[in-house]
């Protein structure tokens, strides 16, 4: 009778301990995204494009924070693709987080792969796109993670929320622009338009009537959360005579930091906060480009329509005509810096801050072990066959540290989970220069021509890693938008040109840098990123500019396990999409 009532006890306790733990993972969320074309309109023509469930931008995500999420992929279209979730940590499970070759090989058509969202840390706003070649272009949509129950945002709670998503379209088939492009070793075509929630706003050609509007309250305060999903471009982004208040980016609270622009760069999100305290009227909401290269780009703007609720038009009586094109007065439109002011946008970025308080503290690694050192560059690689678009015949390129990457035809993670050997190999140095030139020589080891290969950077459980990136001018010289997968970073310390390992780094912010997954290294200038690697894995690491990363911008980072079950990588799922 004792045993048996120890037994009961024993059970009771496991079933209890189960429950606790079932409250303390978080709600559980089921999603299906069907892929698959559709018609849509824009610009004056009609084209097929891929979607998600029917839709441009493709659905949102809602959890909260420590929620999981299981997502299965119905691929209905007519190649194969994967979906990252941009900004996710995905803790131990790389199986699940999607770029093609990476981490997994893609989805075949009329098949279908789940994949699990595991939510930790993350709060606030991040997105998920597709991961193949530059089918990310409509194939893309938001993420929102709400504060867990009980808890609450650490600004006064907004009155409403809107999703603003920037976008690029292209009247042509972007997966056959981008494949003619590396065929010629040139430059791929600019987009014909920016977007603002798939609409490309009133300055493009029959765009005005689907032009979006954000209608708001006199006196109330509104959260907006804008995600840069543009393929090539950074972008201002504003609201007329309306400030904005940064208060999140990449899932992480900030400082408050008040602005009438942000800058904003492809990979990115911000949460800001915008108080509709000017007279009742309409105003409009823009994106346009911020470019500090030499190489073409689409320099046009996008926009939509921020409308108080109780302003009506002269020209119409009633509150819900909507249409911008009865219009009598021109709407008042938000004022940017010059589209090519590295120096705004330099101190934009510097003024960015972690909230670090006692309920958000910024963790800051201090006791780093492992230094590295990377330059960043555009190059050009010898022509095949003679007859290439890029500078004096050649095909365009780009690399870190003197390496463009090849994508292999397995996947890198199953190659390093099952030992499969050549299909990358170690070949990153980590030693430090006294200082990096404009032209990124380090050694005498960078130059116009790099080396090509499928090279990845080992890192053993729970190093202290801080990175340096510098950018070079070896063919053109810009802003790059770092992405790393599997973990958000530090930003320690950023600055113009040539980085000094002696004297830069006694300017850091040990105190209360940003913490984010994607930031931009500024035109032949520096930024030291810091994060301790106890995420084991297979990462990506790459420029999100698209065309960069085509031409081999890019890298894997992979984080050895620790040693025991709980700091190993999970084991792969029943079902991986096979690999041809």
């Amino acid at each position: 009778m004792g045993n048996c009532l120890e037994n009961q006890a024993l059970l009771i306790t496991l079933l209890g301990c189960m429950f606790l733990c079932k409250l303390s993972q978080g709600n559980v969320h089921y999603y299906d995204f069907v892929v698959e074309e559709k018609n849509f309109t824009k610009l004056c023509s009609t084209k097929s494009i891929l979607t998600v469930n029917g839709s441009f931008p493709g659905p949102t995500i809602v959890v909260q924070k420590g929620d999981t999420a299981f997502v299965t992929v119905h691929n209905k279209g007519s190649y194969g693709l994967t979906i990252h979730w941009h900004g996710v940590r995905e803790p131990r499970d790389p199986w699940s987080d999607g770029p093609e070759n990476i981490t997994q090989c893609p989805i075949p058509p009329a098949t279908s792969f789940t994949q699990k969202l595991t939510f930790t840390s993350e709060e606030g706003t991040l997105w998920w796109h597709a991961h193949s070649s530059w089918t990310r272009a409509t194939v893309h949509g938001a993420i929102l993670i709400f504060p867990t129950k009980n808890t609450s945002y650490p600004f006064p709670q907004p009155h409403a929320q809107e999703t603003i998503i920037i976008g690029e379209w292209y009247k042509g088939d972007v997966q056959q622009i981008i494949n003619s492009a590396l065929a010629s070793g040139g430059e791929p075509n600019r987009s014909d338009a920016y977007t603002i929630n798939g609409e490309p706003g009133d300055f493009y050609n029959c765009s005005r009537e689907t032009t979006n509007r954000s209608l708001v309250d006199y006196g109330k305060t509104y959260l907006f959360r804008i995600i840069n999903s543009a393929m090539n471009e950074e972008h201002f982004f504003g609201i007329a005579h309306h400030n904005l208040t940064v208060v999140g980016i990449d899932a992480s609270y900030t400082k408050p930091l008040k602005t009438n622009f942000i800058m904003i760069g492809p990979g990115q999100t911000m949460d800001v906060l915008v108080t509709a305290d000017q007279t009742p009227d309409q105003y409009y909401i823009s994106a346009s480009p911020f470019y500090d290269g030499n190489a073409l780009f689409d320099n046009s703007t996008t926009t939509a329509i921020l409308q108080y609720k109780n302003y009506i038009n002269n020209n119409y009586s009633n509150p819900n005509n909507l249409s911008s094109s009865s219009s009598s007065r021109a709407i008042p439109f938000p004022v940017f810096p010059a589209l090519n002011d590295s120096g705004t946008v330099f101190n934009f970025s510097k003024r960015l801050r972690s909230l670090a308080s006692k309920d958000h503290p910024a963790n800051v690694p201090k006791n780093v072990n492992r230094r590295i050192y990377m330059t960043v560059s555009v190059n050009v690689l010898p022509c095949p066959n003679s007859n290439c678009s890029g500078p004096n015949g050649t095909r365009l390129a780009s690399s870190f540290s003197n390496i463009s990457f090849q994508v292999p035809n397995i996947d890198i993670l199953q190659a390093y989970y099952w030992n499969i050997s050549g299909v990358f190999t170690e070949d990153f140095p980590d030693e430090p220069p006294l200082y990096f030139n404009f032209t990124g020589d380090v050694g005498n080891t960078t130059t116009l021509i790099p080396r090509t290969g499928t090279r990845v950077l080992m890192l053993d459980y729970n190093d202290v890693v801080e990175i340096v990136w510098q950018g070079t001018s070896l063919l053109t010289a810009e802003n790059h938008p770092l992405h790393l997968h599997g973990f958000s970073f530090y930003v320690v310390g950023v600055g113009l040109g040539n980085f000094n390992n002696v004297t830069d780094p006694l300017s850091y912010n040990l105190i209360d840098p940003p913490l984010v997954n994607t930031f931009g290294l500024p035109k032949n200038g520096w930024v030291a990123m810091r994060f301790v690697a106890n995420n084991p894995g297979v990462w990506y690491m790459h420029c999100h500019l698209d065309r960069h990363t085509s031409w081999g911008m890019d890298t894997v980072i992979i984080v050895r396990d620790g040693g025991t079950p709980q700091t190993s990588i999970l084991p792969p799922p029943k079902y991986l999409p096979p690999c041809s």
